[in-house]
């Protein structure tokens, strides 16, 4: 029975002092963490303000629209930032606990390289999990509000809730062109619809042709107003003209003439999804939205990849101190983003399958970064 209760206590001991390591080192790596993501984010504003500055003043920009601009472009820095703060907070806090020599103490205790990793590796976890949440939402609702204010003060042509020459295919053998259309009324002008007999868009089955075009948000169709229909057939032509015709096979809505010319970085997760899905129903090619689409959850992760490198990196003491290892860890960074943005340019391309080129850069270092860490444990 003593013994038995020797070695529970021993056991509660060594629990507790894990417990105590955890939160010595959890401490250490989000106080850097949050302290790089500050000091980046004030370092881009600086740098970005002093480029832009010049922009807002000849546009006559007042102090509080530049404000409003740069608290918009917070969390997209945010966004940017996160995954460097993170590895610099991995290489920091190794480092420091490597140089003050309580590295060695807790290796002499038998703290191994994975034990040690875990508690920054589950905060980097829940870092990326939450990101995923910050990217595809808060980010989107800033960018809204930022990409508003470049249109108006940062651009030759003013924002309007208004579109003019509009384009669209609707289906393979379908193509609508409106003259104008307002977003406030949901209403275009000068709109024509051309049917065409088959998807090489050469032979024209049918054309109509309106002055007005309105949607009907309660029956969700759109109406042509004095229309006028030819249908060809047989090389022989049928007019008719109709002062209003219900459009039964109209698969777009107001909303997609709107996005078409929104960045994917203006629309959430969800946006995005239904904006992907009624251009794939209308025809048109998504492989670049589809790849910004998945690179809304991807990106998030280097978080928790970034990591893999920098503690291995730091944590035995080597020939050329810090400073190499700072300089390693953040070439390895630098070499994720450039093969990320590099991917995505064949995923655009659709020569690589759209989720494929949005994980392809993670799985790649993720396995990379998993054989240093069992390089260096060894």
């Amino acid at each position: 029975m003593v013994e038995t209760s020797g070695a529970q206590a021993t056991a509660r001991a060594i629990i507790e002092r894990m417990k105590l390591l955890d939160r010595y080192i959890i401490k250490q790596f989000l106080l850097t963490a949050l302290f790089g993501i500050v000091a980046f984010t004030i370092i881009f504003i600086v740098i970005d303000l002093m480029e832009k500055l010049d922009d807002f003043l000849d546009r006559k920009a007042e102090a509080m629209v530049i404000v409003e601009y740069y608290l918009a472009f917070t969390p997209e820095m945010i966004k940017l930032m996160t995954p460097v703060a993170i590895l610099l907070s991995s290489l920091f806090t190794t480092g420091k606990l490597s140089s003050n020599n309580e590295l060695t103490a807790m290796k002499s205790s038998g703290v191994s390289l994975y034990r040690f990793m875990l508690p920054m590796m589950v905060i980097a976890l829940v870092i990326s999990v939450s990101s995923v949440y910050f990217n595809g939402w808060i980010v989107p609702y800033a960018n809204q509000h930022k990409f508003s204010i470049e249109r108006i003060y940062l651009q030759r042509n003013y924002e309007s809730t208004a579109r003019s020459n509009i384009y669209l295919q609707d289906g393979p053998r379908r193509i609508v062109y409106m003259g104008y259309f307002d977003r406030r009324t949901s209403m275009g002008s000068h709109a024509s619809i051309q049917d065409f007999s088959d998807s090489n868009l050469i032979s024209i089955a049918r054309r109509i042709d309106a002055q007005q075009i309105e949607w009907d948000s309660t029956s969700g169709k759109w109406t042509m107003i004095n229309a006028t229909i030819r249908v060809f057939e047989n090389k022989h032509e049928d007019i008719r003209r109709v002062d209003r015709v219900t459009m039964d096979t109209l698969h777009f809505v107001p909303i997609d003439i709107v996005k078409k010319e929104d960045r994917p970085d203006e629309m959430n997760y969800f946006e995005l999804q239904r904006f992907i899905k009624r251009q794939q129903q209308t025809g048109n090619d998504v492989a670049r939205w589809e790849v910004d689409f998945y690179s809304k959850v991807s990106f998030p992760f280097a978080s928790f990849i970034v990591v893999l490198f920098g503690v291995p990196f730091s944590f035995g003491k080597r020939r050329g101190g810090l400073a190499v290892q700072f300089g390693i860890a953040v070439a390895v960074c630098f070499i994720y983003l450039i093969f990320m943005k590099t991917s995505q340019v064949f995923g655009y391309n659709g020569d690589l399958q759209p989720l494929l080129t949005a994980w392809l850069a993670n799985l790649i270092f993720l396995a990379g970064g998993v054989a240093n860490i069992f390089r260096v444990g060894k």
